[in-house]
């Protein structure tokens, strides 16, 4: 169990111009950053989480209010079983090492996915920590495990389709109530490491319009000052969704 490392706030001169208020990141290169220093895939997944923990740091920092990694897809449970196993082992490692450390500095954990294929003390591990710090407020932290953005789609529809809702009370208010980011705002910065152009079945309903970065560096080397790039980015783009820039005519 690791002592708290208390959030420091960044002065005004050191902030980014413009931060997103839901950054939402796909963790890739854990395994080519072991493979090209000689290590086991297990050693870069480990310095993924060690990563982690400095991202979620920094993203403090800079005022980011919700911040969603990919962390275990759907997919995920075609790799061999031996790396399967380990992540599911980083999971509950986060969770016994971290809890404190996040609770005490105001982060609120929310689970996207499904529970299922997780053992029942790993299940109760993760709702547990959901509970115990969700009236934290500082940041949120979606952990997005045993997800795929399809699967949460689909769990959305057969859940208004069982509650009996008629057709034509069914708008985009009312499906985003049925998503495991329920009462949260879209993605405003999608950001991919490692170097990898595609979305990989994360967040495809609420990142419809979101902007996306993506960077050559692998995971583990993402650190702070790799952030603020992508904030630097971020800053220029021109938000349109779907209508002109301003001033055009």
């Amino acid at each position: 169990m690791t002592n708290a490392t208390p959030i420091v706030t960044e002065t005004a001169a050191t902030l980014p111009a413009r931060v997103p208020y839901h950054l939402a990141i796909i963790m890739d290169g854990n395994g080519r950053w072991a493979t090209e220093r000689g290590l086991p895939r297990q050693a870069g997944h480990r310095a993924g989480v060690e990563n982690l923990r400095r991202v979620i740091r920094a993203c403090s920092e800079f005022g980011v209010q919700i911040l969603t990694i990919y962390a275990f897809s759907t997919e995920n449970w075609r790799r061999p079983g031996p790396e399967v196993r380990g992540l599911l082992t980083i999971l509950e490692m986060m969770l016994d090492r971290e809890l404190d450390n996040l609770d005490d500095n105001g982060v609120q954990l929310r689970h996207l996915g499904r529970l299922d294929g997780l053992t029942p003390n790993l299940q109760q591990k993760v709702l547990n920590a959901v509970e115990r710090t969700r009236n934290n407020d500082r940041l949120t932290l979606n952990v997005a495990f045993n997800y795929g953005g399809r699967d949460e789609i689909l769990r959305a529809v057969k859940q208004i389709v069982s509650e009996g809702i008629p057709p034509e009370q069914i708008d985009e208010v009312l499906f985003n109530h049925y998503l495991d980011t329920a009462g949260e705002p879209d993605v405003d910065l999608l950001v991919r490491t490692a170097g990898e152009m595609r979305v990989s079945n994360f967040l495809i309903w609420q990142a419809y319009y979101a902007e996306y970065y993506a960077t050559p560096v692998y995971w583990p080397d993402f650190d702070k000052e790799e952030l603020r790039k992508a904030f630097a980015q971020f800053t220029g783009r021109d938000r349109k969704y779907g209508g002109l820039s301003k001033g055009s005519q």
